[in-house]
């Protein structure tokens, strides 16, 4: 799987005058409709298999909206609002629609576009907290509005759906305006007091699964009715043919409930995945088996990766990672960049989207788990511009309306060549993953433990048998030549026969050479084998005996 995050509302804005804080009328925003067949199929040849459309589910906005009830400016982030603070779960946001009153049609016909293109259909679930003025227009007429039947006087009751601060208003510690809340709720970063601060998610309330914060008591026997109101809000999305949830700070909601929860999607959808945002290693095995598919791999893989091209780290670090997750290996989901993180690009990464070349290579394929792309990322966009909201703090505003200089020159045919240059490397990348048996499912085997003088390359071998890759990669700015050992216990646990080889460079292409000569090379316990590696870059050799070791 090879997962493509987009935001509708930025991705197809093409308006190269946007102003900071302006307002939809003067920024423009991207469409449901604007999504094409045309620009699904050069994402499916990109090699993308899914795509996720993030803030497709109503969320708080400061635009208006006939029939929509508005959102209080001083709660909203940005003009635009937060995807993350929902205002509606069973609603689709205004913004992505061309015909308001049509908007959950135009969804049903962008999951049907996307179907028809071969990838799958992911959406945010936001199961930890919603917007300080949710209330639904859309639910179904037999579902009751989360909060409707809530005993205000308690802080804590297992079948309240929020954390009253019982006896006091919302007061934040900065202005947010004339807007009241009385009794207040509890803010959905844990903030379980009446005056959150701006570093705080005070956009947000925070949903009560039976959890007393106060004593840490855990109540869900009878099952609350936060628990109830949430299923029904899964299996409401799921019957809108979606392949997949993206589970928003999921290690924020019970794992009890998830396995409540998704045991019974699976039942009705089993091809249903879940994917969790979660950053506790300790958690992992526990909510793989909860039924969680795919789980973030941030706190190892992807924090490594950045340190190692940040020049902190030795590459040797990245062994921790696959180690630390070996339990749950296979359903660890790689990136590079998503909506949270810094630009790769950016000045507050590396300044350059090419130096993370060697973390792409190894990103994709150190093991088959999936990987994630966010859109521009593959064009090299960074993020310079401080759209409002945000600031300049290396990351596509998710608050602002805007558009993304990198996609909005490509749809226009306005790309730069080195745009170009980098969308190529990412084909073949994506595609390689797909097309190459030794990284669609072969076993992984990391040859550092052999090569301890090895500091600013990463070496490992994928594959199995007849079907093996060697992948080298170079995260330092100069060329250089390593010896490289592989240990007889690697030739064990790949199946592969000492003998001679043609090393066929996978990546010939991107390395200026259309039809570059296979290597012939000697692979025996211990010898020594030279490589030449160019900087900021990686070598990929698919390993094909030669005619005498098939004897």
């Amino acid at each position: 799987m090879v997962i493509y995050q987009l935001f509708p509302r930025l991705f197809t804005n093409v308006n190269s005058h946007c102003v900071a804080n302006g307002t939809r009328g003067q920024n423009g925003c991207g469409k449901m409709n604007d999504i094409t067949s045309e620009l699904l199929l050069s994402l499916k040849q990109l090699g993308v298999t899914a795509v996720w459309y993030t803030g497709i589910i109503r969320h708080a906005t400061t635009t208006h909206y006939n029939g929509i009830p508005d959102c209080h400016p001083g709660i909203v982030k940005g003009r635009a609002g937060s995807p993350y603070a929902i205002s509606d779960y069973y609603d689709v946001n205004p913004d992505i629609a061309q015909n308001v009153p049509n908007r959950m049609e135009e969804f049903h016909r962008l999951v049907e576009r996307t179907h028809r293109a071969g990838m799958q259909v992911i959406i945010d679930f936001v199961p930890n907290h919603v917007a300080r003025q949710y209330h639904s227009i859309a639910r179904p007429s037999n579902v009751e509005d989360l909060g409707a039947a809530d005993d205000h006087t308690k802080f804590f009751d297992a079948d309240n759906n929020f954390y009253y601060i019982t006896h006091q208003s919302f007061s934040p510690s900065f202005d947010c305006g004339d807007y009241h809340e009385f009794p207040a709720k509890a803010t959905g970063n844990d903030c379980y007091h009446a005056s959150p601060g701006r570093g705080d998610w005070y956009e947000t309330v925070k949903l009560n699964y039976g959890i007393n914060p106060k004593d840490g008591s855990r109540h869900f026997n009878p099952v609350p009715d936060t628990w109830h109101k949430m299923f029904h809000i899964l299996h409401f999305w799921a019957d809108k043919g979606i392949d997949a949830f993206r589970c928003d700070m999921a290690h924020m909601v019970p794992v009890e409930f998830w396995r409540w929860a998704i045991a019974q999607i699976k039942a009705v959808h089993p091809a249903l995945k879940f994917i969790a945002e979660i950053y506790d290693t300790a958690l992992y095995p526990a909510f793989v088996d909860a039924g969680f598919d795919y789980l973030y791999d941030k706190v190892t893989l992807y924090d490594s990766l950045i340190n190692v091209l940040n020049h902190n780290q030795s590459a040797q670090s990245i062994t921790r990672c696959w180690q630390t997750t070996e339990q749950v290996q296979n359903h660890m989901l790689h990136f590079l960049e998503n909506h949270d993180e810094v630009r790769l690009a950016s000045t507050q990464c590396c300044g350059d989207a090419f130096k993370a070349l060697p973390a792409l290579v190894l990103s994709a394929f150190l093991t088959p788990s999936p990987m994630m792309i966010y859109a521009g990322q593959e064009l090299g966009e960074d993020a310079h511009e401080a759209e409002g909201f945000s600031g300049h703090d290396g990351r596509t505003t998710i608050f602002d309306y805007w558009s993304v200089p990198t996609v909005r020159d490509w749809l226009t045919g306005h790309e730069s060549a080195s745009s170009r240059a980098l969308r190529k490397f990412y084909e073949q990348i994506l595609c390689l993953r797909q097309s190459e048996n030794a990284f669609s499912q072969g076993l992984m085997h990391d040859l550092m433990y052999a090569n301890p003088h090895l500091d600013r390359q990463f070496a490992f071998l994928r594959g199995g048998g007849k079907e093996v890759a060697l992948v080298v990669t170079n995260f330092q700015p100069t060329a250089i030549s390593i010896e490289l050992t592989i240990p007889q216990h690697a030739f064990e646990h790949m199946s592969l026969p000492h003998g001679t080889y043609w090393a066929q460079d996978l990546l010939a292409g991107l390395h200026g050479h259309e039809h570059a000569q296979d290597v012939e090379v000697s692979l025996l316990p211990n010898e020594v084998l030279r490589i030449d590696l160019q900087p900021h870059n990686a070598l990929v050799w698919k390993l094909v005996a030669k005619s005498e070791n098939k004897k």
